[in-house]
């Protein structure tokens, strides 16, 4: 993609990013939903309207300033809200909620790969716009992959922390609570030294692969 001029990339990616940043918000909700919360229904957020979703600074700011700069591309939608408290098994169903949006990205990656397989094969019979299609299907896997590595990391508020916190020890548990505050911050800091990526990246890039296995790409 990198002979692509900058409204060509936008154009590429801005799909990609809205969907998979709203599947995965929604995905929260609606397991939440079959676990026995409601809340995220009763305030119309189950649903894949980009426009319940959007959040200035994760959804638009961000991931334009991230593809303007040419790294790789992350945002963020409004969180779905979810009440812990009226789901069924406490410890079981939080992991199995804050799983739902990783495994929703996956699942997309691999939608996505298909796109991208679909448009190969419509270039292999002649056609020319269908590079398109690969492009997107490209760019559909990328953000997916990278936003489901980044919210398995164990850094509040990212679902990888909810789910190291229901399994450490109660007491254990509430001292990890103790750095949500500074959750944003140490993320920021991660992407500012360009770590964020170093510790993403393999495994983004073993998770691409296994895509292409599924995919058959």
């Amino acid at each position: 993609m990198g002979d692509l001029t900058l409204i060509q990339k936008i154009i590429v990616w801005i799909l990609p990013v809205l969907f998979a940043i709203t599947g995965h918000e929604v995905a929260h909700g609606w397991v939440a939903y079959k676990l026995g919360d409601r809340t995220a229904q009763m305030m119309g957020r189950l649903t894949l309207n980009p426009l319940k979703h959007i959040d200035l600074l994760g959804t638009i700011i961000i991931p334009g300033l991230l593809l303007l700069l040419g790294g790789f591309v992350f945002g963020w939608a409004k969180p779905v809200p979810v009440n812990y408290e009226n789901l069924k098994h406490k410890r079981r169903d939080v992991i199995l909620v804050a799983a739902a949006g990783c495994m929703a990205n996956f699942i997309m990656a691999c939608l996505w790969g298909g796109v991208g397989r679909f448009g190969v094969f419509l270039l292999h019979h002649g056609m020319q716009w269908p590079i398109a299609l690969v492009f997107m299907g490209q760019a559909g896997i990328l953000i997916n992959l990278i936003l489901m590595a980044l919210n398995l990391l164990p850094i509040p508020p990212l679902d990888g922390s909810k789910i190291v916190e229901m399994l450490l020890p109660k007491k254990w548990a509430f001292h990890y609570e103790r750095i949500a505050p500074y959750g944003f911050f140490i993320l920021l800091l991660l992407l500012a030294t360009k770590t964020l990526g170093l510790i993403l990246m393999p495994l983004v890039n073993i998770l691409f692969r296994l895509v292409m296995l599924i995919v058959g790409f």
